[in-house]
């Protein structure tokens, strides 16, 4: 099918228009997740509270952000990206300003709840988008791409975090992030389409001259029940739990005070380490997703970086590495590895029906999350146990061997993620539902 010049011309601008506006909101997702890390110390002094505690502070936006997965995936399916994020930005800006006015743990604790449900619903929306707006055969390209642009806010939250914080309060940062999100709410719920056909323009499979996906024609619960039974789907989960999962819990809370109290820097230099981890993390995935389109296969890329991961974490264990390029280097390769996890929603999406692409993208993330909001408080609770009671101020110090505790845990997490990587299925880089049996083997 011969497609006017001008429509198509009309079709790239608004496609990277929404994906640039919804990259943006997913920017400030990372944000939110890292941050506490960074302000760790003032947390931990302004509402009185132990490792454990802390960890679980920062966790509640892990806990409703995996709860609200799959209901994510669901309003992503059936009302569209548009409405699912704007109102999720709008909720998650609300959290944020309440978050940074909190005078009590309570408060705080709340704000981080509606930070965390706010933010849910976000990323499954974006991927969801890109399903509808690029074709398969780059999508594990422009997943790579926008988790790279993602982990922009992962590295704001990180070392310029800590400088700013040098000229402001942690307060005033939450309660200004939370400002931004509402503006960002109302562009998306003014200019972005879930769709292309929402703007009058044909699917990007006309595009390619191929017949447009067939829409979901059953009950979102029999098409989710579908989704959840489907074997295949479930690897990608482990991965994400595992590997995913203890990179998140350790960049965005406990990477920092490592540095700090195992190695005496100050925040600013002990963000440095978290700042190389998170730019690992970006430019993996987007070299890994690349690497997946390319090689045409999903599989052998997952497996690769699981083992690389759970290799780093063991290293981190054993090898004798400190401040300087070891440690730079670790943290760096620690994230580059867990970089290939954005495989993994490629090779979930692939093995279900395209109607309900968000469905299963929502599944295999919150194995992701789940594995966040375990290990945050684990690690916490694991140093716990061997702390000798040294205090500075009102602040817990942990010795190099508490880390230690909490970096087994991290590995026991990440091999658990290898395990799952071994059972995924090729795809070859097509949806195995759209072709024939014997097509799908070859």
């Amino acid at each position: 099918m011969s497609v006017d010049p001008a429509v198509r011309q009309r079709f790239q601008r608004l496609r990277w228009t929404i994906y640039a506006i919804l990259v943006l909101a997913y920017m400030m997702v990372f944000f939110h997740r890292m941050a506490p890390g960074v302000v760790s110390a003032e947390l931990m002094t302004s509402f009185q509270t132990s490792g454990a505690a802390l960890g679980s502070l920062a966790a509640m936006y892990y806990y409703i952000y995996t709860a609200m997965q799959i209901p994510s995936g669901v309003l992503a399916d059936t009302l569209g990206s548009r409405i699912s994020v704007a109102v999720g930005c709008l909720v998650a800006g609300l959290g944020s300003i309440l978050f940074g006015l909190a005078e009590t743990f309570e408060m705080a604790s709340t704000g981080r709840f509606l930070v965390g449900l706010g933010v849910s619903v976000v990323f499954v929306g974006l991927m969801r988008s890109n399903t509808q707006w690029f074709s398969e055969r780059y999508y594990g390209a422009i997943s790579g791409l926008t988790l790279l642009l993602g982990n922009v806010g992962s590295i704001l939250a990180a070392g310029p975090l800590a400088l700013l914080l040098q000229t402001t309060s942690w307060r005033s940062v939450f309660v200004g992030i939370g400002l931004l999100s509402l503006v960002v709410a109302v562009i998306t719920a003014i200019v972005v389409r879930s769709k292309p056909q929402d703007a009058g323009l044909p699917s990007v499979q006309e595009l390619d001259g191929l017949p447009a996906h067939p829409p979901r024609d059953r009950h979102w619960v029999h098409d989710l029940r579908g989704v959840m039974t489907t074997p295949a789907v479930w690897p990608s989960f482990f991965v994400m739990f595992g590997i995913t999962g203890s990179l998140f819990a350790f960049a965005g809370l406990w990477g920092v005070p490592l540095m700090r109290d195992g190695f005496g820097l100050d925040r600013t230099q002990a963000s440095l380490y978290t700042t190389a981890a998170l730019a690992g993390f970006a430019v993996g995935c987007l070299a890994l997703g690349y690497l997946s389109d390319h090689l045409g296969r999903r599989k052998v890329v997952i497996v690769g970086a699981s083992a690389v991961s759970v290799s780093i974490w063991l290293a981190l264990i054993f090898l004798p590495w400190g401040p300087g390029w070891t440690g730079l280097i670790l943290y760096a390769l620690l994230g580059l590895a867990a970089g290939g996890f954005v495989v993994g929603y490629a090779a979930a999406k692939e093995v279900v029906r395209p109607g309900v692409a968000g469905m299963a993208i929502a599944l295999v993330n919150t194995g992701l999350f789940l594995g966040a909001a375990i290990m945050q408080p684990a690690f916490g609770w694991a140093m716990d146990l061997t702390w000798d009671g040294a205090m500075q101020g009102d602040l817990r110090v942990y010795a190099l061997s508490d880390f230690r505790n909490g970096l087994w845990l991290s590995a026991g997490f990440a091999l658990l993620g290898l395990i799952g990587a071994l059972f995924v299925r090729e795809t070859g880089c097509r949806n195995l539902t759209l072709v024939t049996p014997k097509t799908a083997a070859s």
